[in-house]
C-alpha cells in the first residue's frame, strides 16, 4: 500500500457555543496579557479551549498546578459530554480573515515518523525555522499526560496547480459541521466533513505531490513547529500518539500572506544597541544590497542601513541578537504587526526592529537548500489571522 500523507481521524468538536470554545493560538499576544484577559472575560464559565491550553503570556517558572488543572479539565470535558465526534473524517475549512479573504484548509492526521525538526533532515515533513530546544520540555510537561490534543499546527504544501484543494472545491454539497464567528474580531470559520471518496482523492493528490518533489519534501511547517516537535518527543517517549492532528494549507492560497515577525527588546538602551549592531555589521552601508532596519524607541523612528551577514534581514539581526542579549541581560519578544511594535516601544528602555520580510514563494526552496530558516522568520498573516484552537482528538 502506498504511503498516505493525510489520514482521517475521529475529530471532536464542541456541541454548542463554538464561539466561546475557539480561542487563538497560545503563542500569540505573549507581551499583551490584556488580550487574554478579554478572552477570559468573554468565555466566562463556558466550556472553552482556553481552559485546556496554557497561553504563553501566563508561563512562569513553575506551571505544574496549571498543567494539572488543564489535564483534569480535559477529563472533565470528556465525562461531561462536551463534544460531538465526527468519525473517520478530514475536515475542510474555510476561514474568513479580517481582510475578507478566505483561507482554505484540510484538518487531518500526519505521521510523526515522517517528521523531523532537525536542520538538514530529508523527511517528508520538515521544520521551516530553527527549533528552540529549550521550548520543548515545558510543552512536553503539558502534553505527556494529556488525554486530548487540540492543535494550532498549520502545514504548508507547495501545490501551484491546486491539485489537492481542487479535489474539494469541485465537489457538491458537503456536510457542514461548524459555522461561527471567531472572538476578538478575528473573522469567521466554516467546516465541512469530507466523505471517504473525497478523502481518497485528496490522499492521491498529496501522493502525486510527494512523487514530484525534488527531495521528498511534502509538508513545511508553517505554524506550531514547537507543538509538533513536542508531539514527536512525547511519541518517542511512549507518552503519546504516533500521529498528530494538523491543518494543511496550500502556500499558493491567495489569502496567505507572509509577514515578518519583528523583534522587540526590553531592558535595552536603544542608542547603545543600535550602535553595537551597526558596528557588528561593519559600519553603515548603503549599497544596492544593503539591509535596512527601522528602529523604534519612544516616539523616535530611526533607519539604519548595513551590509547583511545573511540572505534575509532577519538572519542578520537574529545572529547578532543571539549572543548580544545574553551578554547584556536584555529580554526579547517576537511581535506580529508594526502597530504592536510601536505601541510596546512607547515604554521606557524598549527598542523595536522593523524590517522587510521573506516572500512566500521562496520558502520551499529555502527549506530544501538550507534546511531551515532563523527562528521566527515569518508569520502567515497578522496575529488575529492565526489559527484558532477548535478541533480536538483523544490521544490516550
Amino acid at each position: 500500500m502506498e504511503k498516505q500523507f493525510l489520514l482521517p481521524a475521529n475529530i471532536l468538536l464542541p456541541k454548542k457555543d463554538a464561539h466561546l470554545w475557539s480561542v487563538i493560538a497560545c503563542d500569540q499576544y505573549t507581551s499583551e496579557p490584556e488580550y487574554w484577559e478579554k478572552v477570559k472575560e468573554t468565555v466566562g464559565c463556558a466550556p472553552s479551549a482556553l481552559n485546556i491550553i496554557l497561553p504563553e503570556a501566563y508561563l512562569s517558572d513553575d506551571d505544574s498546578e496549571k498543567i494539572k488543572k488543564i489535564n483534569q479539565t480535559m477529563n472533565d470535558y470528556l465525562s461531561d459530554n462536551v463534544f460531538k465526534t465526527i468519525e473517520n473524517s478530514i475536515i475542510y475549512t474555510q476561514r474568513t480573515l479580517k481582510n475578507g479573504k478566505v483561507r482554505k484548509g484540510l484538518v487531518g492526521l500526519i505521521d510523526l515518523e515522517d517528521y523531523s525538526y532537525k536542520k538538514g533532515a530529508k523527511t517528508a515533513t520538515r521544520a521551516t525555522e530553527e527549533t528552540v530546544l529549550e521550548r520543548i520540555p515545558p510543552r512536553v510537561e503539558i502534553r505527556k499526560d494529556a488525554v486530548l490534543e487540540i492543535p494550532h499546527i498549520m502545514m504548508l504544501i507547495d501545490d501551484p496547480q491546486n491539485t489537492v484543494f481542487g479535489c474539494v472545491e469541485a465537489t457538491g454539497a458537503l456536510e457542514k459541521v461548524y459555522d461561527f464567528t471567531l472572538m476578538q474580531n478575528a473573522g469567521s470559520i466554516i467546516g465541512y466533513s469530507l466523505p471517504s471518496d473525497y478523502i481518497t482523492n485528496v490522499q492521491n493528490a498529496l501522493l502525486e505531490l510527494s512523487k514530484n518533489s525534488a527531495d521528498g519534501l511534502v509538508y513545511a511547517v508553517g505554524d506550531g513547529n514547537h507543538s509538533l516537535a513536542t508531539a514527536k518527543e512525547c511519541y518517542k517517549m511512549g507518552k503519546g500518539s504516533r500521529y498528530a492532528l494538523v491543518e494543511v494549507v496550500n502556500i499558493h492560497d491567495n489569502s496567505l500572506e507572509f509577514e515578518p515577525i519583528y523583534r522587540v527588546l526590553f531592558g535595552a538602551d536603544a542608542k547603545s544597541v543600535m550602535a553595537d549592531f551597526v558596528a557588528w555589521c561593519g559600519g553603515e552601508y548603503f549599497g544596492e544590497d544593503a539591509q535596512k532596519f527601522t528602529c523604534v524607541y519612544g516616539e523616535i523612528e530611526k533607519e539604519i542601513s548595513v551590509k547583511g551577514k545573511g540572505t534575509l534581514c532577519v538572519a542578520t539581526l537574529q545572529t547578532f541578537l543571539d549572543g548580544y542579549i545574553r551578554e547584556k541581560g536584555i529580554t526579547i519578544d517576537y511581535i506580529h504587526g508594526t502597530d504592536s511594535v510601536r505601541q510596546l516601544c512607547k515604554n521606557e528602555n524598549t527598542l523595536g526592529f522593523i524590517f522587510e520580510g521573506m516572500g512566500k514563494s521562496d520558502l520551499f526552496k529555502a527549506v530544501s537548500q538550507d534546511g531551515s530558516l532563523p527562528r521566527k522568520t515569518f508569520s502567515m498573516g497578522c496575529a488575529d489571522d492565526k489559527r484558532f484552537y477548535l478541533e480536538a482528538r483523544i490521544i490516550k
